[in-house]
């Protein structure tokens, strides 16, 4: 199951405190089966795999879940206030 660092927790965190009708991130497998999105949402679809860590929601579709199910994800704001986020593996 993906793993989020103490960084990433923060941000979605207060993503969801600051931004009315956010309670999480959701990740999602683009149609070419190699690329990932990441968007705020409200909810859950369906068949996602909700994580839930010291507070924080990531919601996972299921493509996307088998493609992370040994990684971290990790995430820092830069200067201008955009969220980067990045994958490692997980020890």
């Amino acid at each position: 199951m993906l793993a989020l660092t103490e960084n990433v927790t923060d941000i979605v965190k207060k993503l969801a405190e600051e931004v009315p009708g956010i309670s999480g991130l959701r990740i999602a497998a683009e149609a070419d089966g190699q690329s990932l999105s990441v968007s705020p949402v409200d909810q859950a679809e369906p068949d996602d795999q909700k994580i839930e860590q010291d507070g924080a929601t990531v919601y996972v579709d299921g493509p996307a879940s088998e493609l992370l199910a040994d990684k971290i994800l990790d995430g820092v704001v830069n200067e201008e206030g955009n969220i980067q986020f990045a994958l490692g593996q997980q020890a």
